[in-house]
């Protein structure tokens, strides 16, 4: 059994998966870094096929937007609730990823 090649992969729902489910496994573990871990190999996941796909640019940008997501969702949360926050985020991140690898 092996990953599958990154040309296949739907990024989208990887990303969202990585923020809710980093999101999710934090709260309800209460061991922060292991939330992190979810978070980070999503990302790596979904980074060889935004590298295979979209080329070092596409996955700097979508990199960045998903790390950056997980960051704003923070501030966000103390104005909008965590769960909304980490589903803005999140929608975001698909989002993106579907405008900018999947849909092509």
């Amino acid at each position: 059994m092996g990953l599958r090649n990154a040309q296949q992969v739907t990024t989208a729902p990887v990303a969202a998966v990585g923020l809710i489910g980093g999101y999710l496994v934090a709260r309800e573990t209460g061991i922060r870094p292991l939330g992190g871990v979810v978070l980070g190999a999503a990302g790596v996941f979904a980074g060889r096929t935004w590298l295979a796909k979209g080329g070092p640019a596409t996955t700097a940008a979508l990199s960045a937007l998903y790390l950056g997501g997980f960051g704003a969702s923070h501030p966000l949360a103390k104005k909008i609730g965590a769960w909304p926050a980490v589903l803005t985020v999140a929608a975001a991140s698909a989002a993106a990823s579907y405008a900018l690898v999947d849909g092509r």
